[in-house]
């Protein structure tokens, strides 16, 4: 039967991230952000397959038949552990994997503005993580977990499609339910957390507009609330949450929103200029007076300057960010200008900062 040790094994030797396995594709890896061959030989339908169904419990098995994807972890020996993400295209079925680091890092390490600790030290109110695809978000909300657990004696309950990071519990108490494992559903998650008495909860995903209503709640509640949600900026994120919210209920959890919101950290992984390792650039939002009538009168093209207004709170703009990676060389300026929110403004900075870098 085939196995996918030795693959993994040289995507951990090679210093690798991300696995992408398709039928009649060789193994490819993510190695400082380039995507690269792990073998020269293609994988078989067979022996994807193989590889695959061997990592998978019965149940999840069925899922997969069922709904055509499936989320899991995987722990790979005592070397990793991995956020597996199956599914099924015009080949046939296929795999990314993406390496979750054997430690949570520290906010330190993790490069992470100081007034994220502010946000983590919170007794109640709802704090966004954000950023796009493979941006780091679990990893940063990980780290403010991890951050509670080691200062602050408190329930922690974490509903997560899959459990990625798993916390020893230190000064918190720390409950871990996976969905789908642990629990059928999100929203069933959400119904019993109440009664599970968390001071801290983190939902890794809102997967339905009827799941939005008790995460405010419970954020309006006494509860510290931690959401990732996929968005480039603190404006998209804040948008995304009340998507799809239908008309006769938007106004009401707009307004909920409003009175809960504490703050929004937007994360994006950049490559490093000239081969260098990757970079972290944030956009970093708290909660104020201005914040709040803005996110209440649905006025999200304000956010920016507010953000700008914030500074002295310890705000910052995603492009303030870029353009201090772009100053030092940390960066090159092609990928500043590509996750630049407002592009037509950053490339005048990109003039003005670096007339080197100008034709």
């Amino acid at each position: 039967m085939a196995n996918i040790d030795p693959i993994l094994d040289e995507l951990v030797k090679r210093g690798g991230t991300d696995l992408h396995l398709a039928v009649n594709q060789p193994p490819l890896g993510r190695v400082r952000g380039e995507i690269a061959p792990l073998r020269d030989q293609p994988v078989t339908a067979k022996e994807l397959e193989e590889m695959l169904l061997e990592l998978v419990t019965p149940a999840q098995r069925q899922r997969l038949a069922a709904d055509l994807d499936l989320d899991l972890a995987i722990q790979f020996k005592d070397v990793a552990r991995f956020r597996a993400s199956y599914y099924v295209k015009h080949s046939g079925i296929a795999a990314s994997f993406r390496l979750v680091p054997a430690r949570v890092p520290s906010l330190t390490e993790l490069g992470l503005p100081e007034v994220v600790w502010r946000l983590a030290d919170r007794r109640s109110g709802l704090v966004v993580v954000a950023g796009p695809a493979c941006a780091g978000k679990t990893t940063t909300t990980a780290a403010m977990v991890d951050h509670v657990n080691k200062t602050r004696p408190c329930h922690v309950l974490t509903l997560e499609n899959p459990i990625e990071f798993v916390h020893e519990s230190l000064r918190a108490q720390i409950t871990q339910r996976e969905i789908g494992t642990h629990v059928p559903t999100f929203a069933s998650a959400l119904r019993s957390a109440p009664r599970e008495n968390p001071d801290v909860l983190v939902v890794s995903d809102l997967p339905s507009t009827e799941d939005v209503e008790p995460v405010l709640k419970l954020a309006s509640d006494g509860v510290l609330v931690l959401l990732t949600v996929p968005a480039s900026g603190s404006a998209g994120a804040l948008q995304r949450i009340l998507a799809g919210v239908s008309p006769e209920r938007h106004p009401r959890l707009q307004s909920l929103l409003a009175d809960c919101l504490a703050g929004v950290v937007v994360q994006h992984l950049l490559p490093g200029a000239g081969g260098k390792p990757r970079v972290a650039a944030h956009e970093v939002l708290v909660a104020n007076a201005a914040i709040s009538a803005i996110v209440r009168d649905g006025k999200y093209t304000r956010v920016a300057e507010a953000l700008v207004a914030g500074s002295p709170q310890g705000m910052q703009t995603l492009d303030a960010d870029l353009e201090r990676h772009l100053g030092s060389g940390a960066i090159s300026a092609e990928t500043a200008l590509d996750r630049a929110l407002d592009k037509e403004a950053f490339a005048e900075v990109v003039r003005r900062t670096r007339p080197d870098l100008v034709d």
